[in-house]
């Protein structure tokens, strides 16, 4: 039997030390430790939610790598085509990790109605688009369909839908520039089909989807020629490295004329990541001041309880016990204390993030953190690194205030009142 173990758990379950002098203490240091978990594991969890969320949107828009021509890449709309003769379409097989490639365009226009005009970026894309991206943010109707004979069919934002008062079901104008200057615009009469809210307010005042034939046969293009490929990776965490590795693999290496360029959506939206890192350093200053302030409580609960077991320190000393067993047995004590916090944290703090999970009950505003509702990530990895990464540090730190144990003379702590 575990003697320190023991005696520890006789302290625990002892009926008077309920109304000890250490009772407040020993209370406020355990509900020190669950709040300060419950503080961690809602940062990281909404940290980290917040920012797969926006790289989700950004990438369901974009794609997580775009292959355009060098003319092209820091334009909203295709200006030189690129054909779709390429060796890595439609499967980029010479580079582990895509998980899928698509071809797209896009061109600048407006749409007129009675009342209203607004700028748009009409998004061309073919049978190949992935539109799992787009369906979860549908508010309204279907996508469009793309498999038949080339129709008018197109998904507006809800922010434009509102500013320009339209519905579904109702047709729009829109006007695109010729390529060859010409002062008459090209006229496209598109049908509603769908309307979506993405929450990212820079896409959803920008772009109407559709298809990409209409943008081929305004531009003179061929069938083979597009504006861009996006392709999407399986590890946003590769992205740099998989970003490198498709622009060295899309080169055509008979005709360097025909270099193409590859640009990440990190590189392409630097300022929307940037902003995104500010969440780990906001993360990592949370759990730490959480983390001193639960060890510190800690700290104060243990020495109480040595304090008013002195003379049981003595007493063991004088049986024998030497200074790392006693000290032992108030390390498995506080052990007790921190797993009880740990507890009532990992409960209130998982139950948390459940309800905002399944009732988004915090609302953000779209124009300052790109989402309407304040996401989570619940990651059992995350949790219990929280849990025992907690135990570990107020562990060693209790060490410290655990060292008087061995100041105490036994014939003293006998006699100490």
């Amino acid at each position: 039997m575990n003697l320190e173990y023991f005696i520890a758990k006789r302290l625990s379950d002892a009926k008077n030390h309920k109304s000890s002098i250490s009772a407040p203490i020993i209370k406020i240091a355990i509900s020190a430790i669950a709040i300060g978990l419950v503080m961690m594991i809602v940062s990281v969890g909404t940290g980290v939610g917040l920012q797969q969320k926006i790289r989700e949107k950004v990438s369901a828009f974009n794609g997580h790598i775009l292959i355009s021509n060098f003319d092209d890449n820091v334009s909203q709309v295709s200006l030189a085509p690129v054909s779709t003769n390429q060796d890595f379409y439609p499967k980029f097989t010479s580079v582990e990790g895509i998980q899928h490639i698509q071809a797209v365009a896009s061109k600048a226009g407006i749409i007129r109605t009675e009342t209203s005009f607004e700028g748009i970026v009409y998004k061309g894309v073919g049978k190949d688009f992935l539109w799992s991206n787009i369906s979860e943010y549908l508010v309204q109707g279907r996508i469009p369909n793309l498999t038949g004979p080339l129709n008018a069919e197109i998904i507006i934002s809800e922010y434009l839908a509102n500013r320009l008062e339209l519905k579904l079901g109702d047709n729009c104008n829109t006007f695109f520039m010729k390529e060859n200057g010409s002062q008459l615009p090209n006229l496209r009469v598109f049908k509603i089909v769908g309307i979506y809210n993405s929450g990212f307010q820079e896409f959803d005042a920008t772009y109407i989807i559709g298809d990409i034939r209409h943008i081929q046969k305004i531009n003179k293009w061929k069938p083979t020629e597009v504006g861009a490929f996006e392709v999407f990776i399986n590890d946003f965490d590769k992205i740099d490295e998989k970003g490198l590795e498709v622009y060295n693999n899309s080169q055509n290496r008979e005709d360097p004329s025909k270099t193409l360029d590859a640009q990440t959506i990190t590189q392409k939206y630097y300022y929307i990541f940037e902003w995104l890192k500010l969440f780990d350093f906001n993360i990592v200053v949370i759990l730490i001041i959480m983390i001193v302030a639960s060890t510190i409580n800690m700290a104060v609960a243990l020495l109480v309880l040595i304090l008013e077991r002195t003379q049981m320190i003595g007493i063991l000393k004088s049986l024998g016990a030497n200074s790392w067993s006693v000290r032992k047995i108030f390390l498995y004590n506080a052990l007790y204390l921190i797993t009880k916090g740990l507890f009532w944290g990992n409960l209130i703090g998982v139950g948390m993030l459940l309800i905002q999970k399944y009732f988004g009950i915090v609302k953000l505003n779209p124009e300052n953190y790109y989402v309407n509702v304040a996401p989570v990530n619940i990651n059992f990895w995350h949790i219990l690194t929280l849990n025992i990464g907690t135990i570990i540090i107020c562990l060693l730190v209790l060490l410290i205030p655990s060292f008087i144990i061995t100041k105490i003379s036994p014939i003293k702590a006998i006699k100490f009142n």
